[in-house]
């Protein structure tokens, strides 16, 4: 191969078009070529083909065919394209299906329906010829004030852990890469500012930031890794061996291609002034383990072809990637492709199958955190619907649903699949209650001119159905998503005060939530009649808060992230230590408003009897049962959570950290009784010398309803020698469950 065609395999070609501005900073890069020219050496990526614009997929599938016959048939070496799509909520592209964002998925602590979502998203992509999918994203969440916390999936390592994995199977089954995101410490940033440095320590980023990210793919499989943005401790993730070589390569032995966030290599130049010029940057990123420039070659074409001509970069580090992107495209069949089949004619992106699975999604993610009895409404003769995001479509898709990532950008474009709004759901549910509505007032402005109509609505009903939040946006077009920041955890706008004039007409408030992020509403929970959060529900999304309401569903979700009590309290985590609570040594509450876990039912379920082994070597495993049982009139599910607390270690452990869940459907009385085998390296840490290990000695244990309540709890004595853990010990949970 010649250095352009080498230099071809590890660049993408994207098609941005004017005006769309989907990645940040995209238009401070003016360097372009025509598709004809990135064609001429051969092409490594085709970025985003269907997903930056509307375009009807069948017609784009027919082009996508065309292009990569040109490329087998046109260029010396006859290598088609690799064609990567993002697919956080679903595959982003016109009309497909749009599922609940991924603080939803960690809400209904179900791996197994994750899993399924994840093949019915890679079969549509693999139907398109699409090959690798963006997603998902791994990063823990460390504080709610930063912009991208509805694509996270939870505050706790494990639940991350296990429900990306669990994504990254049911996608990679269908012969699409997953490409976990964003490798690593994103979420950690200096408060809550997107690209801010991160100033975790060495033993958090090990302990809570890669432990996703080796779950995945250790066990997950997953072919694909994307650098972040950010610094750790002055240090670009992008220019980093010791993570992206060293951790990801030689301690986890993961040989698939590591890509770069979008323009992530010249911002090693632009944004991290650690290089001078893009050549400079290409090397570093090259070096430190960047395989393949995206979304464009702006560094990894002509200023790296120079630096490798002058000496400055070794030409083995471009052979190193160019090895790696090539044994990619052998795994996914592209180096024998010929393209001689035929495109799709007729595709059908939100099927049936793939609506059952967005709306069993977005029940089961469902949060009631409050109910005076006011919920289920039941037989209400009448209902007002009130609030902002009552009756606006996009209030149930997150910042990277096709919606708002780039119909935004395409007002004339029909939204292409059925999303019916809270308040038109409700009206089905309720067929016959009357029902009222008032917008009261927007999202994020400081117009109160409604809310008189809001409050005379309320005051003339039985119940008022206030629906309130977010409106997902980027870099600062939305109150959440990508570059949109908050300073503050109050709802946007005006809305507290539009809840608050609600609340005084003296009829009962139903306040829902549809938001990216948890808000501090600690005053709602005292004052409503129910409070219910649902994250980005998705396109079923608003069928499935309306059954809440109504009682057709009974609500299963618990909190994947703790609710703040206030923004200067974050950030938070439920895994803090000792001193990371409340106490007499301050007088400031940390503790949040509900804890990690929380979530009610119609129903009541009850946890006793839990049994564990007396002793366990610091190398085995914990044996665990407790029995659980629905205590109340009508079937429901519980998320059993077993929780566990290292009573000394040689660093400070914290108070409470999830060791097993397991979620279980019980018909009205039934009773089971769940027995978690729980490997100890689910209690590892890194010690003083950063070495992860087990240490003897005792451990409490508790099933509860959150990580707060201890309803049954017991206590083992681990036994032994301090246990070193390896890539090899296992790092799963395993459940089951019997009558």
């Amino acid at each position: 191969m010649t250095l352009e065609e080498k230099l071809a395999q590890i660049v993408g070609f994207w098609e941005k078009g004017d005006g769309e501005v989907v990645a940040p900073l995209q238009g401070e890069f003016t360097r372009e070529q025509t598709l004809d020219e990135a064609m001429q050496h051969g092409l490594g990526h085709l970025t985003r083909v269907y997903g930056t614009r509307p375009v009807d997929a069948a017609e784009r599938a027919t082009w996508l065919w065309n292009l990569q016959r040109r490329l087998v048939r046109g260029t010396r070496l006859g290598i088609p394209a690799l064609v990567h799509e993002e697919c956080l909520t679903g595959l982003s592209a016109w009309r497909a299906a749009t599922f609940p964002t991924p603080l939803a998925w960690g809400a209904s602590f179900d791996p197994d329906l994750v899993e399924q979502m994840g093949e019915a998203i890679g079969g549509s992509m693999r139907t398109l010829g699409i090959h690798q999918g963006l997603a998902p994203v791994l990063d823990v969440i460390r504080d709610p004030r930063w912009g991208r916390v509805d694509e996270c999936i939870a505050e706790d390592p494990y639940v991350v852990g296990t429900i990306g994995t669990s994504y990254v199977r049911g996608l990679q089954s269908t012969g699409v890469h997953a490409t976990l995101k964003h490798f690593v410490g994103y979420s950690g940033s200096q408060s809550g500012r997107n690209f801010a440095p991160v100033h975790a320590g060495p033993r958090e980023v090990e302990d809570v930031l890669l432990v996703p990210f080796e779950m995945a793919l250790l066990d997950g499989g997953a072919r694909s890794v994307m650098s972040s943005y950010n610094e750790i401790d002055g240090v670009p993730v992008a220019a980093d061996p010791r993570l992206l070589t060293g951790v990801l390569r030689d301690r986890w032995g993961f040989d698939g291609p590591v890509v770069a966030d979008y323009f992530g290599v010249a911002f090693l130049h632009l944004l991290h002034e650690v290089a001078g010029d893009l050549g400079e940057a290409a090397g570093l990123a090259l070096a430190a383990g960047v395989d393949i420039e995206l979304p464009t070659g702006d560094a990894y074409l002509a200023p790296l072809a120079e630096a490798v001509r002058t000496g400055r970069v070794d030409e083995a580090l471009v052979d190193r990637a160019v090895l790696r992107a090539l044994r990619q495209k052998d795994e996914l069949g592209l180096l024998d492709a010929t393209f001689d089949d035929e495109p799709p004619t007729t595709v059908d992106l939100d099927s049936p199958v793939h609506r059952g699975l967005a709306a069993q999604l977005a029940e089961e993610s469902v949060v009631l955190l409050s109910n005076d009895g006011t919920l289920p409404l039941g037989h209400a003769g009448r209902v007002a619907v009130i609030g902002p995001n009552a009756d606006r479509a996009e209030a149930l898709f997150g910042c990277y649903s096709f919606l708002n990532h780039v119909l935004a950008h395409h007002p004339e474009a029909e939204v292409g699949f059925e999303s019916p709004t809270v308040r038109q759901a409700l009206a089905a549910e309720l067929p016959t209650a009357e029902i009222v509505t008032a917008v009261g007032c927007a999202v994020d402005d400081d117009d109160r001119s409604g809310f008189g109509e809001a409050v005379r609505a309320a005051a003339s009903a039985e119940v008022a159905v206030l629906v309130v939040g977010d409106h997902a946006g980027l870099f600062g077009r939305g109150t959440v998503g990508e570059g949109c920041d908050r300073d503050d955890l109050e709802l946007p706008g005006v809305q507290r005060e539009l809840v608050e004039a609600v609340l005084d007409s003296g009829t009962p408030v139903v306040l829902v939530l549809l938001t990216g992020r948890p808000y501090a509403i600690d005053w709602a929970l005292d004052r409503c009649a129910a409070v219910v959060q649902a994250f980005f529900p998705g396109e079923e999304g608003g069928t499935a808060v309306a059954g809440v309401l109504s009682g057709r569903v009974n609500p299963s979700g618990h909190l994947p992230v703790s609710m703040p009590r206030s923004a200067g309290a974050q950030p938070f985590t439920y895994l803090h230590p000792q001193l990371g609570g409340n106490g007499d040594v301050t007088n400031l509450r940390s503790t949040p408003a509900l804890p990690f876990g929380h979530g009610l039912s119609y129903t009541t379920f009850a946890h006793t009897d839990l049994e564990v082994d007396a002793q366990v070597p610091t190398d085995g495993h914990i044996g665990a049962s407790v029995r659980v049982t629905n205590t109340g009139d009508r079937p429901g599910a519980d998320v059993v959570q077993l929780y566990a607390h290292d009573v000394v270690g040689s660093v400070t452990r914290p108070v409470a950290q999830l060791v097993g869940y397991r979620r279980v459907h019980l018909e009205a009385g039934e009773s089971a009784v769940l027995t978690f085998s729980v490997p100890t390296t689910r209690l590892a840490f890194s010690d003083r010398d950063l070495v992860r290990v087990v240490e003897p000695g005792a451990v409490e244990l508790w099933v509860g309803p959150s990580c707060a309540e201890r309803e049954t709890e017991a206590r083992i004595t681990l036994t032994g020698p301090v246990h070193q853990v390896g890539v090899d010990s296992p790092r799963w949970t395993t459940v089951s469950v019997t009558g």
